[in-house]
């Protein structure tokens, strides 16, 4: 996964310009950030600009290395331009999401690539179930068990607004890339049946939770 395809560079590189030109600009940061008032009042393109914002250079470090490790999984199977069809709808899922569940919160705002990475990690996740991933960067833990765990936390913490965390637009991220992935390569309905019943069925408990008022 060493040898990066252009096209992760591209948006690594976008990532980076305009998350510094956030830093170094108050006035650039506040008017792309996501923010549910002012995307209520027409400003709709703060769907996708927030997603190229970051609060700090952990943020984005976080978010581009978790990029990093996974963009080559689904740019390997699907290409390069899926890939970024890919990254742009689970970025708008996130941001979709957020704002659904935060509709009656005008001044609730957020910014951060973690929805279109979410949905590349979960991409990643569902063409490549067994595959061994690092929980705390040493754990050992198949991939599928941590999608799920994450998702079920992604809930937990949406449920108690635990941390100053955007837990909305992780899973609208996630729920993207799954979709699209299945859309994409819809063979893994027959063969990782289980695997997609399984990823699923965090998404199926988000929803039920939302229709009883439970989050």
């Amino acid at each position: 996964m060493n040898n990066l395809h252009l096209v992760t560079i591209a948006v690594i590189a976008a990532n980076i310009i305009v998350s510094f030109k956030g830093f170094e600009d108050s006035h650039f940061f506040q008017r792309y950030k996501f923010g549910v008032g002012p995307i209520k009042a027409g400003q709709k393109e703060r769907l996708v600009t927030s997603g190229f914002l970051h609060v700090d250079i952990g943020h984005l470090l976080m978010n581009m290395l978790t990029l990093y490790f996974f963009a080559n999984v689904i740019i390997s199977y699907f290409g390069p331009i899926k890939f970024i069809l890919l990254y742009f709808i689970s970025l708008i899922a996130g941001s979709l999401l957020s704002l659904f569940f935060h509709k009656d919160e005008p001044y609730y705002s957020a910014v951060g690539a973690s929805g279109a990475v979410t949905g590349i990690l979960y991409g990643a996740i569902l063409l490549q179930p067994n595959m061994m991933l690092g929980l705390m960067f040493i754990i050992p833990i198949p991939a599928y068990i941590f999608g799920i765990g994450y998702l079920l936390y992604s809930i937990y913490g949406m449920k108690n607004r635990v941390g100053n965390i955007g837990h909305t637009a992780h899973f609208g991220g996630a729920i993207g890339g799954y979709v699209t992935t299945l859309i994409f390569a819809p063979n893994l309905i027959f063969t990782e049946t289980l695997m997609v019943v399984l990823l699923a069925i965090p998404i199926i408990i988000l929803f039920i939770m939302e229709k009883r008022g439970k989050i």
